[in-house]
């Protein structure tokens, strides 16, 4: 079984709608700040190091979330990603949402290795697919979670 990363985050006051649930738009600033960690903390890939100036930058190319329960104020949140799919200038991460073992969201997103000054895709480092491999799904594990 490949490595799975997880970032644990507390509902807060700010994440929350007046009926004290999770505003859904405050679950894809969780996926970002789960995609950051996991860049910066595993890949090697800090966007406070990036030089945004000449242009480097992961843009986000596509998301699809899906949500199965709301969440609430004061509960703790495990998100945890792992690697669908490494291209040449791109990476998809499924990221499940959990609390106390109940799905609260799915998620898909791609992220772009980018140079946005010249406004196209640039292959990832060797080192940073390296790193990435390490969470990868592999196809028996993909069997397996649609079988269950």
């Amino acid at each position: 079984m490949n490595e799975v990363f997880t970032l644990r985050r507390q509902v807060e006051f700010n994440h929350c709608d007046p009926a004290g649930i999770v505003f859904y738009p405050r679950y894809f600033e969780m996926i970002s700040a789960t995609v950051e960690r996991f860049l910066a903390d595993e890949v090697g890939i800090a966007w406070a190091d990036m030089d945004f100036l000449a242009g480097a930058g992961t843009p986000l190319g596509e998301i699809e979330a899906r949500f199965h329960a709301p969440s609430r104020l004061g509960e703790m949140l495990d998100l945890s990603l792992r690697v669908e799919r490494i291209g040449r200038t791109s990476f998809t991460a499924r990221i499940d949402c959990a609390c106390n073992g109940e799905s609260r969201f799915t998620c898909r997103a791609t992220m772009i290795h980018a140079n946005t000054n010249a406004g196209g895709s640039v292959p990832w480092p060797d080192a940073a697919r390296a790193h990435m491999a390490r969470y990868l799904i592999s196809e028996t594990q993909e069997q397996d979670k649609k079988s269950a």
